[in-house]
């Protein structure tokens, strides 16, 4: 028997625009509600919902998380330390820093989701990480619902990783982070092309903070869909990390094949060209299919099936596996 949709439906929960069921869903605004719940280990968190993919009704609570709060934790002349609660916008917080002039976050401007997300999948863009400027994680345990700290070394970050996605995953609800920024004297990244590019074609010989978050503000939305009018939870797939080796003998049979170089013994290859490379990008298969300006992005044309969406990407890493012999790993959360 299916579970009734009526006010259920978490499709405005998930970016993807998946229509699927929960059997409850209790808005989370204050912490206290947690004490509530008798089996937490056993309910759905959600946040912004930028970062899961939904393949069948959930039978079970589904949180979704809501709570807010921006204070400083420390100051001093050239740094601020802020507690930020795991329900505001990402985004948001981004822009919100940036007004008061504080650095650090700007290149990662309009990543989608909650700030609880950050640390859970490191995110990062443009030559900045979230445990660049991370100085800890309150995070609720699950079994004893008490608050325990992770420092900054402790969350064990790597790229698009950390504890949370390991060993502790399904066992923490992330409560608040500290995030440390620079007041003046900011450590601007212009590193990337596509950002000097913006930069160059605008003018702009001396970039500031809020030049460089216009200029990763642009390129994203000229490269990504936004999900409020395509389906879609950014990108499906990590860069893979291969061994040199492997590269020096792909690179006999592709020429073109495009890296980066990660250290002595490793490269790293990028997910969107192996997959536009096979002919993925633009095609659309049923509800779904590989965006057609980023072969990395795998969204929703409209009332696609979360099933739907995870079949593609299954024939998308079977076909780069079988030409290339590397294991692409999804970064987004199947449910």
């Amino acid at each position: 028997m299916s579970i009734p949709k009526e006010n259920l439906s978490l499709k405005k929960f998930n970016t993807f625009g998946i229509d699927v069921a929960a059997r409850e869903i209790i808005y989370l605004r204050e912490l206290n509600q947690l004490d509530k719940i008798s089996n937490l280990k056993d309910c759905l968190i959600i946040g912004g919902g930028s970062n899961i993919l939904l393949t069948k009704d959930i039978d079970k609570q589904v949180i979704i998380n809501k709570t807010k709060g921006i204070c400083t934790v420390n100051e001093d002349e050239f740094h601020i330390e802020l507690a930020v609660a795991s329900g505001e916008d990402w985004h948001k917080f981004v822009m919100y820093c940036i007004q008061k002039g504080y650095g650090g976050i700007e290149n990662m401007s309009l990543i989608p989701g909650s700030v609880g997300a950050a640390p859970m999948q490191n995110i990062g863009a443009y030559g900045r990480e979230i445990k660049d400027v991370l100085t800890y994680v309150n995070a609720v345990n699950l079994n004893t619902k008490k608050i325990e700290r992770f420092t900054n070394k402790a969350c064990e970050f790597g790229y698009r990783d950390s504890i949370f996605k390991k060993s502790a995953k399904g066992k923490y609800f992330i409560a608040d982070i500290g995030i440390r920024l620079t007041k003046k004297d900011h450590q601007i990244n212009t590193s990337y092309g596509d950002i000097e590019n913006w930069l160059y074609l605008n003018q702009i010989k001396t970039p500031t903070i809020q030049d460089v978050s216009n200029a990763v503000i642009a390129i994203r939305k000229n490269k990504l869909p936004n999900p409020a009018e395509l389906g879609n939870s950014g990108s499906f797939f990590k860069n893979p990390v291969i061994s040199a080796s492997h590269y020096k003998n792909l690179l006999l049979k592709f020429p073109e094949i495009k890296s980066y170089p990660v250290n002595d013994e490793e490269v790293k290859v990028p997910a969107g060209w192996l997959i536009e490379s096979l002919g993925w990008k633009g095609k659309r298969v049923g509800n779904t299919g590989a965006h057609n300006k980023q072969a990395l992005v795998l969204v929703n044309y409209g009332n696609a099936m979360g099933y739907e969406v995870q079949q593609l990407s299954e024939d998308i890493k079977k076909s780069v596996w079988e030409t290339y012999q590397i294991k692409l790993e999804t970064e987004v959360n199947i449910i």
